[in-house]
């Protein structure tokens, strides 16, 4: 089953942009997501408009199960 961490940030425009990360390491702790999301805060790293993602707004595990049907062409 394929994993994929999304990482939230928003900036001062209420502008928001989502960091996926592909298969990220199991069992994440929420101590270690939040010091992660913070290093990227305070890299300032990603921007729109001239406004800084600077917030941190929300973190999630995705998984995705995919099933594949063989179609006879």
């Amino acid at each position: 089953m394929a994993q994929v961490l999304q990482l939230t940030f928003a900036n001062a425009l209420n502008n928001t942009m989502t960091l996926n990360i592909a298969e990220p390491k199991a069992n994440l702790s929420e101590t270690e997501i939040n010091a992660a999301m913070q290093i990227i805060v305070d890299q300032d790293i990603f921007a729109k408009d001239g406004a800084i993602f600077n917030l941190k707004k929300s973190a999630r595990v995705v998984e995705r199960h995919v099933t594949s049907f063989e179609i006879n062409v």
